[in-house]
């Protein structure tokens, strides 16, 4: 399983913007498929956003489309998750993940479906 650091967490007023960060090492990172997962207090893990191999299909949860952009640099080993406009409720632990897959352009979404993930990263949206 390739490691993962997530990175740019932090505390921002509603309507601002962070841009988190996914380090990953190893030298197989253009064959994992990449995603962003939240998980708020007392709720379960959710999709945010899920990006292919090359980078060239995205898709993201309902709640976020528009807002958040996902992009990988396969050369530097690093997804990102864009997020304009947050909200409050956009307040959760930020997790990225990855699959390892020999196929290209398939994406996938829950969390079973990934086996290494990141140490999570806090973002806070306050009113």
């Amino acid at each position: 399983q390739v490691q993962l650091v997530e990175s740019g967490g932090g505390l921002v007023q509603a309507g601002g913007s962070l841009r988190l960060s996914c380090a990953a090492s190893g030298r197989a990172f253009s064959n994992y498929v990449m995603a962003w997962f939240r998980q708020a207090p007392g709720k379960e893990r959710e999709f945010v956003a899920a990006i292919s191999r090359s980078g060239g299909t995205t898709d993201y949860a309902d709640s976020v489309k528009g807002r958040f952009t996902m992009s990988r640099d396969n050369a530097k080993n690093t997804v990102y998750l864009q997020m304009n406009s947050l909200k409050p409720e956009d307040t959760a632990v930020y997790y990225c993940a990855g699959r390892f897959t020999y196929s290209s352009g398939n994406l996938y979404y829950t969390s079973a479906d990934f086996g290494s993930w990141g140490q999570g990263t806090q973002v806070t949206v306050s009113s």
